[in-house]
């Protein structure tokens, strides 16, 4: 499945780093998601709730009986790996995003070698907001 199929079909996002502060650009995106249907789940052991969700502190600790499609990341490139690891033991998700700036191509070769799509260094948001406009001309 191609990562626009993926998106599309998507229902439930992990979004991995999310801020509870509205000026935090992971805020925004987790909240653009939402506006535009997706169920978000943040992930943030700092917090306990954001945008009216649950927030788990791992991708492990979210129930069993809830599926994830994509795992959304909003952490440094250093940091990714672990995330990664727990996407690939859930074996759920569909779909890594690493966002923009984010990049590690160690967790990538992990999480593909598991059959799960990556896409790094871009914004899920940018890429919605494209799929959107493409379907609006065709």
């Amino acid at each position: 499945m191609n990562i626009t199929n993926i998106i599309k079909s998507a229902k439930t996002i992990a979004v991995v780093g999310l801020s509870d502060k509205p000026e935090r650009y992971s805020y925004q995106v987790a909240e653009y998601l939402q506006k535009h249907g997706y169920r978000i789940i943040p992930i943030n052991p700092n917090v306990t709730e954001v945008l009216g969700e649950t927030s788990y502190p791992d991708l492990l600790s979210i129930p069993k009986e809830t599926s994830i499609d994509i795992v959304d990341i909003f952490r440094r490139s250093e940091l990714v790996r672990p995330h990664v690891k727990e996407a690939v033991k859930r074996g759920d998700a569909k779909l890594i995003w690493m966002q923009e700036g984010v990049e590690n191509e160690e967790a990538k070769k992990i999480a593909e070698e598991s059959g799960i799509a990556v896409v790094m260094n871009a914004c899920l948001m940018v890429q919605h907001k494209n799929n959107e406009q493409q379907n609006r001309t065709t």
